[in-house]
């Protein structure tokens, strides 16, 4: 009996995974495809170079704020605490505050690229070479990768998110991790986070639609990956970066919008697009003060103080578990 091959017969179960969400993903109504998928190595790279762009504040912004409060941030957190860092990447923001901490238990950065993640954990060694740390490589979204590694002991655990990565969760998703972080912590354990604040369409759109095209070489990207580790056939000349702020859903939209009617195939897979027809690959929701302080307290924690620019453009959040 012949039995039908299927796409999925001969890739790793790693690419499996991939495959599966994006197989799915581009048979929905509206196509789209996991952000957390923009971040292999190259797509880190690119991110970098985002962050150093003029229009692209968030960074520099969160850099200034760390910079001013940075001892206060962490008298909060105190003596003999266990950091830990989901989508840690290259480490960089991590490293002022370690040095600054008292006498830390150690420090265990996550990501799901293993290449940028491992020669990060390499320089914090360097750095510190007193600090124990543990390098965790999988997805910080799904519960089960939490009991992955083992915490040495420490009188507090702290979860360090910065960068508004909260924000590419809509308000269900991040309500979810949130709880994750909540169950993986004791009372008195903290969450150390940044959020961006809702703010004029213009300055938002700005950062993310950039004169130097490096969003749009960073989104596009994604469609890289998937021909490079998928099989996949798309032309990339054919879709072109969109990002837009969705003023009743308080956030930044991205999307790869096709240009012309055409199908692509991956794995074996067919996917026909219709021109004007998107792909999205990424939100980025902005917060009130309020709005994010009740998210916290929606889920366990309680907020301690938060920090802010002298534009309030942009927040840091210092909450505990109650």
């Amino acid at each position: 009996m012949n039995m039908a091959t299927s796409p999925l017969d001969h890739v790793s179960p790693e690419t499996n995974v991939f495959l599966v969400d994006v197989i799915h993903g581009l048979r929905q109504a509206q196509k789209t495809l996991p952000c957390k998928y923009l971040y292999d190595e190259t797509g880190s790279r690119l991110f970098e170079k985002i962050c150093e762009l003029r229009d692209y504040y968030l960074t520099r912004t969160e850099a200034e704020i760390f910079s001013r409060y940075l001892s206060n941030m962490a008298e909060h957190i105190g003596q003999d605490a266990l950091i830990i860092e989901p989508g840690a990447g290259n480490c960089e923001k991590v490293r002022p505050l370690l040095q600054q901490l008292d006498s830390p238990a150690g420090y265990i950065p996550t990501d799901i690229s293993p290449e940028i993640l491992l020669a990060a954990r390499a320089e914090i060694e360097a750095l510190l070479p007193t600090l124990s740390v543990q390098a965790a490589v999988g997805d910080f979204t799904q519960k089960a990768f939490w009991n992955s590694f083992d915490c040495p002991p420490a009188s507090k655990r702290v979860i360090f998110f910065p960068g508004s990565t909260i924000g590419n969760f809509d308000p269900e998703q991040a309500r979810a991790l949130l709880a994750i972080f909540t169950s993986q912590l004791q009372p008195g354990d903290g969450l150390l986070i940044g959020t961006d604040l809702d703010k004029d369409s213009v300055i938002l759109e700005r950062a993310y639609h950039d004169s130097e095209h490096v969003t749009a070489a960073f989104n596009k990207n994604l469609l890289t990956r998937i021909n490079s580790e998928l099989q996949g056939n798309f032309d990339l000349s054919l879709f072109a970066h969109r990002a837009f702020y969705h003023s009743l859903r308080q956030r930044v939209e991205m999307h790869l919008v096709c240009l012309r009617s055409h199908d692509v195939t991956i794995a074996g897979e067919r996917i026909h697009f219709r021109e004007g027809e998107t792909i999205h690959t990424e939100n980025s929701h902005k917060y009130s003060l309020n709005g994010f302080r009740g998210l916290l307290e929606d889920t366990g924690f309680q907020t301690v103080t938060h920090w802010t620019d002298r534009e309030c453009r942009y927040a840091i959040h210092y909450a505990q578990v109650a």
